[in-house]
């Protein structure tokens, strides 16, 4: 199958067009995190032609996860995500990179991608990974869902934006679990494909998403944006900033 059949419903896109879709297949993406949001975010990034996904997950695959991380099938359980999504992936598309890294991996592989999706569920972990990203003044997408709620954010300390921590300054607070308070799969699935959108609007040029928080309410339908303002005392960003 040529590209230009495979690509050619969003090549045709007055956005995208040859000379975009180029600029996919000379991107890297980094994504960490690989189960509700995160094997969804890789779907959409792989079906576009993303030229090199980085996968990075500790986790293996569970029967709790077949509700609604839909990437893997029953024969996955009990294998790492890292493969298990890899393997899909190169199924979905044989005409891209796909590396799975190990959990240790993850971090350092920010410096070589162009964008960095932040698929975890727990406070410490997005942390460490929007520090790699300030360091590197790498962009970040931040995706996030519990119970029929949701939160998105578009994170590039390079281009003037807030960091993570900005908006989350660590105060010790321990972040609820799906497994405590549930999730409804189409909620997490949701958030990931956005994330895989900002992801490919960002490579594009389309970045009109900076320094705003998007927050869903799945039960009634409704979005909310809020803008995000820099903390000038970030313990994250704000010596950045200076240099």
């Amino acid at each position: 199958m040529s590209e230009l059949a495979r690509y050619s419903r969003q090549i045709v896109l007055r956005e995208l067009g040859v000379n975009g879709q180029q600029l996919l297949r000379d991107s890297t993406v980094l994504l960490i995190g690989l189960g509700g949001l995160g094997s969804i975010a890789a779907a959409y990034l792989a079906g576009a032609g993303i030229g090199r996904l980085l996968l990075s997950d500790r986790d293996r695959v569970d029967t709790s996860n077949l509700q609604r991380q839909v990437l893997y099938r029953q024969s996955d359980v009990g294998r790492l995500k890292s493969e298990a999504a890899a393997a899909q992936l190169r199924a979905l598309n044989a005409g891209i990179e796909i590396e799975a890294l190990d959990a240790q991996a993850g971090l350092a592989a920010v410096a070589q991608a162009d964008v960095v999706l932040d698929c975890t569920d727990n406070f410490p972990a997005r942390r460490a990974i929007n520090a790699a990203c300030v360091r590197a003044r790498k962009p970040l997408v931040s995706g996030a869902a519990i119970r029929f709620e949701g939160q998105l954010a578009l994170f590039d300390v390079a281009a003037g934006s807030a960091c993570y921590d900005c908006l989350y300054p660590d105060t010790g607070e321990q972040a609820e679990t799906c497994e405590e308070a549930g999730i409804l799969g189409p909620v997490v699935g949701t958030v990931g494909a956005l994330q895989a959108l900002l992801a490919l609007k960002y490579l594009l040029g389309l970045r009109e998403d900076l320094n705003a928080l998007q927050v869903w309410d799945a039960r009634q339908m409704q979005w909310r944006r809020f803008t995000m303002s820099i903390d000038p005392a970030c313990a994250v960003c704000g010596q950045t900033r200076l240099t």
